[in-house]
């Protein structure tokens, strides 16, 4: 497993006890207005949306924000119209980034992306250039002393699941985009607490980064991830353990 992955649940960790969930929120709001906008307002016909309103609760909004996001996508109420672009580079010792955005004017949107990786010591490239390492897969996770493997295992591998596997402090399941659902409701239906689910993009490989370029990188994630208009940043870097968590502190 990418050291990106390991990245996710620690930043997960640390944004539901900072001051930018109110940025999440934000971020959440658009990706359930953009579903809602191009598959329609109802939840049972509309996998994205569904993923998009699992996200939220997730991460605790509340129901009337999430009411208000799918009403402004179907055009029920009046609301700002987002493009989705896919953006892709490279950063520090030649990892792959893929970042997504939904924003509502592209022409301010590239330079300022283009700019955070020329300043993170990375560079914006062309169309498809590290595309093709990435796959789109679901992912869950479930906390240690929450739930025994054995029976983590027994569940999710049922419903439909790839693999599980060890993040130190947490279970990771990883599954198709179409397995994602009937797995994460058969962890529901077991009572098993997931502290993390979403789709996204997966490496097939990853490049080991560590010192400077390691410090780096998480930088120049950390400062996309930041930015208003990019919804999820995606990457191959696979930083040792115990440097992670060093610089990520």
């Amino acid at each position: 497993m990418s050291g990106h992955s390991k990245w996710s649940t620690i930043k997960h960790k640390k944004a539901a006890k900072d001051a930018k969930r109110g940025k999440v929120f934000t971020k959440l709001i658009k990706e359930i207005t953009v579903a809602a906008r191009l598959g329609g307002g109802d939840i049972n016909g509309n996998p994205r949306l569904r993923a998009a309103v699992l996200t939220a609760r997730q991460n605790s909004m509340p129901s009337d924000n999430i009411d208000r996001a799918i009403k402004k996508g179907t055009g029920e109420l009046q609301g700002v119209s987002y493009e989705e672009i896919v953006y892709e580079g490279y950063g520090p010792g030649g990892v792959a980034i893929m970042v997504t955005c939904l924003t509502d004017n592209k022409n301010r949107t590239l330079p300022e992306i283009r700019k955070i990786f020329e300043r993170g010591g990375g560079s914006l490239g062309a169309q498809n250039c590290v595309a093709w390492m990435f796959s789109r897969k679901g992912l869950i996770s479930v906390d240690k002393g929450t739930v025994d493997e054995d029976r983590l295992m027994e569940v999710t591998l049922e419903a439909g699941a790839s693999d599980i596997q060890d993040l130190d402090d947490a279970f990771e399941i990883v599954t198709t985009p179409e397995a994602f659902e009937p797995v994460k409701e058969a962890i529901d239906r077991a009572g098993i607490a997931t502290a993390r689910a979403e789709l996204c993009l997966q490496p097939e490989n990853s490049v080991t980064v560590s010192g400077q370029d390691a410090e780096r990188t998480l930088r120049l994630v950390e400062e996309l991830e930041d930015h208003d208009d990019i919804q999820t940043v995606a990457s191959n870097f696979d930083i040792p353990q115990e440097e992670l968590e060093r610089l990520s502190a």
